[in-house]
C-alpha cells in the first residue's frame, strides 16, 4: 500500500526504471541494426578490387551509430547514383546502398516499438 503522499515519487521512480530499460534496449538494437547493415552492404556492395567491398564499417559517434565506408568513401555516391564519364556518357547507377539502408530503418523501428510494448 502506497501514502497518497507517495504516489507521485513512487510514480516517477517507476516512469525513471521503465525508460532506463527502454533506454537500453533502444541502444543495443541500434548497434545491433548498424552492424548487421555494415555485412549486409559488404555483402552486396559491387566488387572491382575489393577495397569497397571491405571497407564498410559501424561505428558509434555521440549517441548514434554511423554505417559508413572508411577506405572509399568518395566512392559511395558515384556508384549509387551513377556519374558522367569524362569522354561523354553516363556510367549507370549500381544501387546497393538504398535497399540495406530501407531495412534497417524497418528493422529499428519495429525493434524500438517492440521495446516500448515491453
Amino acid at each position: 500500500m502506497i501514502n497518497i503522499d507517495d504516489l507521485a515519487r513512487e510514480i516517477n521512480r517507476t516512469l525513471a526504471n521503465y525508460s532506463n530499460g527502454v533506454g537500453e534496449q533502444v541502444e543495443r538494437l541500434a548497434e545491433q541494426v548498424a552492424k548487421e547493415g555494415a555485412l549486409r552492404l559488404k555483402a552486396n556492395s559491387p566488387i572491382r578490387s575489393g577495397s569497397y567491398q571491405k571497407g564498410w564499417r559501424a561505428k558509434k559517434v555521440g549517441k548514434s551509430w554511423v554505417v559508413h565506408n572508411a577506405t572509399s568513401y568518395q566512392l559511395t555516391h558515384l556508384l549509387e547514383k551513377g556519374h558522367a564519364k569524362v569522354d561523354g556518357g553516363r556510367v549507370p547507377a549500381k544501387v546497393h546502398i538504398a535497399p540495406v539502408e530501407e531495412d534497417m530503418i524497418d528493422e529499428f523501428v519495429k525493434g524500438v516499438e517492440e521495446a516500448i510494448k515491453g
